[in-house]
């Protein structure tokens, strides 16, 4: 066998290893990019994440924090963002912060900005409702009466 044949051999296994690599690589990314699924203590059936527009009187919390998001249309000719898509911007930053739930949800109409071709703007108040503990020794829960993000400071009453 010649030098040449054996070269164009070890060519083609190369090429065979570097398609199944790459095909491999494919098939797992999926498989690998996949949020695992966490049990919520609260969800908004209709949304499928822990947001509501509303506050809740049926559960003691504490505020850990406010949100803020910003969706945005990728072109002109784009749908605008549906409201699935908004709370579910506002519940991954809510994540963020060890939130339980996000409450009082709130989002406005899109607007062209310099670096968008519509931008909506939404927030709401991120909580982490007190545990058994925290309710046994007396701890008060938070609400949103009276409650203004613009001033938090990150201290609750």
């Amino acid at each position: 066998m010649s030098a040449i044949n054996k070269g164009e051999k070890a060519m083609k296994y190369a090429r065979i290893l570097a398609a199944v690599s790459i095909a491999v690589m494919v098939i797992s990314t999926p498989a690998m990019a996949k949020k695992k699924d966490v049990a919520h203590v609260m969800v908004n059936e209709e949304m499928g994440v822990p947001v509501f527009p509303y506050d809740i009187t049926d559960k003691p919390y504490k505020i850990v924090g406010v949100v803020t998001a910003g969706v945005r249309k990728a072109t002109i000719f784009s749908k605008e963002p549906s409201q699935k898509k908004i709370y579910d911007e506002i519940w991954e930053r809510g994540e963020k912060l060890g939130a339980d739930a996000v409450i009082g949800a709130k989002y406005g109409d899109s607007h062209i900005t310099a670096l968008s071709w519509g931008n909506t703007k939404a927030g709401g108040v991120a909580i982490k409702f007190l545990t058994a503990e925290e309710i046994a020794a007396g701890t008060k829960g938070d609400t949103l009466e009276g409650f203004d993000p613009e001033a938090w400071t990150g201290k609750t009453k």
